[in-house]
């Protein structure tokens, strides 16, 4: 048969305990304090989005047992607005009591502010290009070319009126600083603007063609003449013009006077004298920067 008396000691000291810190509680002042407590937003509807500048705290008045408040951080608390009814357009939330989540024994008296004004927008989509971000000089001799990025594109999320004034997509900076050959280089896609974002965050690459910069080169050559009428004598002031080209070093290095013509044309043209354009055989290779003069005498006899 069970002994009632079993144990009596423990019991009665669990009860002096219980006793005690009823005391204890019972005993304490009721206070109030201030304090600031992050802000939440719930069930925000799909296809919309907030589009307002929304504090990150409110500032909320609580009351309860001086211990209770004494050992009370901020983070105990979060104030939740239901934002489940939002439509687009600008709404108006009240911020109640009942709307913090605060811990047992602790009451919320008031809030500030004790509403908010919230403007929806519809969610969109759209797909924009990536373009990458270069900085820095390559070596001496040396250019940037053809820049590239993989991903070309990606879709991009976010209000409908942001989404219109977005144009693209970048990515980190890639440094060619003293660079002397191509670079491949691993890089986060992003949104300038924080109201749009990636559907999906990604990351890709980028290549920065890095190429010798091209050598410039002036040359003297004499003026050709073509297309002179037959038994008639063509006679050019100045007979040699100075031409400048651009192109790949080797090539222009290798260049001479005679690899390249320079000419006018007489088609058409009885005895006289003209005022005439110098012409260049375009080169494979080569640009032709400017010829001086560009401008000759010709007499036709």
């Amino acid at each position: 048969m069970r002994n009632p008396f079993r144990h009596l000691g423990l019991k009665f000291v669990s009860l002096g305990i219980a006793t005690m810190l009823w005391l204890n509680v019972s005993g304490e002042q009721v206070a109030e304090r201030s304090l600031r407590v992050p802000l939440e937003l719930r069930n925000i509807p799909e296809r919309l989005e907030v589009v307002s500048d929304l504090p990150s705290t409110v500032d909320v008045r609580v009351r309860g047992a001086s211990g209770a408040l004494a050992r009370l951080s901020a983070g105990d608390l979060v104030a939740v607005v239901d934002v489940a009814t939002a439509k687009p357009g600008r709404r108006m939330f009240h911020l109640t009591p009942d709307e913090i989540l605060s811990p047992f024994g602790v009451e919320v008296a008031y809030m500030t502010p004790p509403s908010l004004f919230i403007e929806f927008e519809r969610a969109s989509a759209k797909v924009v290009p990536v373009v990458p971000t270069v900085e820095g000089e390559p070596a001496k001799g040396f250019q940037i070319g053809k820049i590239s990025a993989s991903p070309a594109t990606v879709e991009v999320v976010g209000p409908e009126s942001r989404l219109q004034q977005l144009t693209e997509a970048v990515t980190e900076p890639v440094s060619v600083a003293g660079a002397a050959q191509t670079i491949l280089e691993s890089v986060t896609i992003g949104i300038v603007d924080p109201a749009v974002r990636l559907r999906v965050p990604l990351s890709g690459w980028v290549t920065v063609e890095i190429t010798p910069t091209p050598l410039e080169r002036a040359l003297q050559t004499s003026v050709r003449v073509r297309s002179t009428a037959s038994g008639h004598e063509a006679r050019v002031q100045p007979t040699y013009v100075s031409v400048t080209v651009r192109g790949p070093r080797a090539v222009v290095s290798a260049l001479h006077a005679e690899s390249i013509e320079a000419f006018v044309d007489l088609a058409g043209l009885g005895p006289g004298q003209y005022n005439l354009p110098v012409r260049m055989e375009p080169a494979q290779q080569l640009n032709v920067i400017g010829i001086d003069p560009p401008v000759v005498r010709v007499t036709i006899r």
